[in-house]
């Protein structure tokens, strides 16, 4: 009788992980996203964080934190990629634009370019900020970092990240 209620309380908390997961899919997948500047790769990232995260599952002891939870696995292993990952340029489809879009999107492509140049911490730190509109005590929930470490270290990533595309507009004006 025990063996069953065991069995029958893992199987409740099991399903109650699967459904958290499926409902966090579509955020995640945007987070991913955002960090890593390639739908493809962060289909792949997704899909690893969920099944490190079905593998982990009996970590997770309060169902009401699942997605920070899911999420901190998920930047793991997005900051794994970007890490590991040979960063190749990829061309992406991209919607048509009426001639009104054209500055924003050649804006769009300038801060891509830019993004890629910065180290992988700071490329996370913005795909939270940003891709994700964290706060800063999310941020530090999500890697694991204290709150006043990701106000300096998101501080220098925009820093850096002005600083590219200062030299980059430089650069451009230069060979007008």
């Amino acid at each position: 009788m025990l063996d069953v209620a065991i069995r029958t309380r893992v199987g409740t908390a099991d399903d109650a992980v699967k459904d958290a997961l499926l409902a966090g899919f579509p955020a995640a997948r945007r987070l991913a996203t955002y960090i890593l500047r390639d739908p493809s790769a962060a289909e792949d990232a997704v899909q690893e964080a969920a099944l490190l995260a079905w593998d982990r599952r009996r970590s997770l002891r309060d169902l009401g934190a699942a997605e920070a939870w899911f999420s901190r696995i998920l930047v793991n292993v997005c900051k794994r990629q970007l890490r590991h990952a040979a960063r190749t340029l990829t061309l992406v489809e991209m919607e048509p634009v009426g001639d009104d879009g054209r500055e924003m999107l050649s804006q769009r492509d300038e801060l891509g370019r830019a993004i890629r140049r910065l180290c992988p911490e700071e490329q996370l730190l913005l795909g939270l900020r940003y891709g994700r509109d964290m706060t800063v005590s999310q941020m530090a929930a999500v890697t694991g970092v204290r709150e006043g470490t990701v106000k300096s270290r998101l501080h220098a990533a925009h820093e850096h990240l002005r600083a590219i595309l200062d030299a980059d507009r430089r650069r451009e004006e230069a060979f007008r």
